[in-house]
């Protein structure tokens, strides 16, 4: 058996540049690491089957663990013959990676236990085929992504940068194709900022909360809660959200504002404190 971790992301900025002829998105975002984790567990089987306990979790085609393989499959030949266990700690439908993660780990993991010895090329290029976000996950480092958000270029300047953070999570989740659907209709909900914020020279947007917050006025309300706390440099919505996330000055500060959201917000919030970017 191996075990291999995948880390959740968060969108530092988001850009919407415009509709493609292929129905998706040009995008422009920076994308950092989490040290938030699903595990996937491998060993070898006369099939290959996905399993999770986490029962919301879609286990056949329409996992991007099951793509990964089979796009995999496309390149080597022959069958993977894996049995992979997941093990779910990034909530779903909430603008955090997870499955792309998931999928990205499956991809580097069967080159490993398979011995494959594809290049970093040649993987990004199963990645891509797989998913928009996917590549991203073959090497986690803060970077800048274009394209539908499979052309990566790491951002070195802020390689060693990191930050505590916090994450606010509701128990409803987003759709990304319907937040992308409704981007050209949306209005700006009143007194909520969707102004540029800058941390040690990053600048920090997201196109896609005007639609999202039209739609679900509770993340606008969320967002600007959280901007009123103590200590917090940033907040903002992670990709098509439903996740909200807050920059701190401190770890101390995180705990504090997921202690506060619990109690004076929701109290059904799934919540985590930890590092973005972490060393």
């Amino acid at each position: 058996m191996s075990t291999y971790s995948a880390p959740a992301k968060i969108n530092l900025s988001l850009r919407i540049k415009g509709k493609r002829e292929d129905g998706y998105h040009d995008i422009d975002t920076i994308m950092a690491r989490l040290d938030l984790a699903d595990e996937l567990f491998f060993h070898n089987s006369r099939t290959t089957t996905l399993l999770c306990e986490d029962e919301r979790i879609p286990t056949d085609e329409s996992n991007l663990v099951i793509k990964a393989v089979l796009e995999f499959e496309k390149h080597y030949g022959r069958k993977a013959k894996q049995r992979i266990t997941l093990t779910k700690r990034v909530p779903a439908a909430a603008g955090l990676g997870g499955g792309s993660s998931d999928a990205a780990t499956t991809l580097l993991a069967l080159n490993e236990r398979l011995g494959t010895q594809y290049d970093a090329e040649e993987l990004s290029a199963m990645a891509a085929a797989v998913g928009s976000d996917v590549a991203f996950f073959l090497n986690p480092v803060i970077s800048r992504c274009t394209g539908r958000g499979e052309q990566v270029r790491p951002l070195t300047p802020f390689a060693g940068w990191s930050s505590p953070i916090v994450l606010l999570k509701p128990a409803f989740g987003v759709s990304t194709p319907q937040a992308y659907r409704d981007l050209a209709n949306s209005r700006r909900l009143r007194h909520v900022p969707y102004d540029t914020q800058t941390v040690n020279g990053l600048r920090m947007s997201n196109d896609l909360e005007r639609p999202v917050f039209a739609k679900f006025p509770f993340l606008g309300l969320l967002k600007v809660w959280m901007l009123e706390r103590p200590g917090v440099k940033a907040a903002l919505m992670s990709g098509s959200g439903s996740c909200m996330f807050a920059l701190t000055e401190t770890p101390e500060q995180a705990q504090q504002l997921a202690q506060d959201a619990l109690a004076e917000v929701d109290a059904t919030l799934f919540t985590y404190c930890g590092m973005v970017n972490p060393q």
